[in-house]
Parts: C-alpha cells; sequence; structure tokens
C-alpha cells in the first residue's frame, strides 16, 4: 500500500521518529506496529517496512506537527 494512504493515520510519535531518523536501516517496534495498526506493510523484516519512494515521502513532508 502506498504511504500516503496510511500516512495521515499514523501517529505522532512514529512520524517524529521516522523524521529524525531519516532512511535508518532498522525501524523500532512502537514504529512499526504504528505503521501497521495505520494500515501501512508489516513485514517479518524490520528493514524491509519502507522503500525508497516512501523515505523520500517521509523527507518530503513539511508539516512536523500532524
Amino acid at each position: 500500500m502506498e504511504i500516503f494512504m496510511w500516512w495521515l493515520d499514523l501517529g505522532k510519535n512514529p512520524k517524529e521518529w521516522l523524521r529524525e531518523h531519516l532512511r535508518a536501516d532498522e525501524l523500532p517496534l512502537f514504529v512499526m506496529q504504528g505503521i501497521a495498526e495505520a494500515g501501512g506493510p508489516h513485514p517479518d523484516d524490520p528493514t524491509a517496512v519502507l522503500t525508497d519512494d516512501d523515505w523520500n515521502f517521509i523527507e518530503a513532508q513539511s508539516e512536523f506537527a500532524d
């Protein structure tokens, strides 16, 4: 599923973590759970949750207080 379809439903804490740790190799459990609960991907591999396009989307977000 494309990130723009679940990004708005993602909680504030996971969004802040993603913005502060752009292109992190691994995501903490609370971020992966938040993504899954918002309707995003939930693979078994924590390094495969977000694609390069997803990271580009996160980096392009200008509104930090959702």
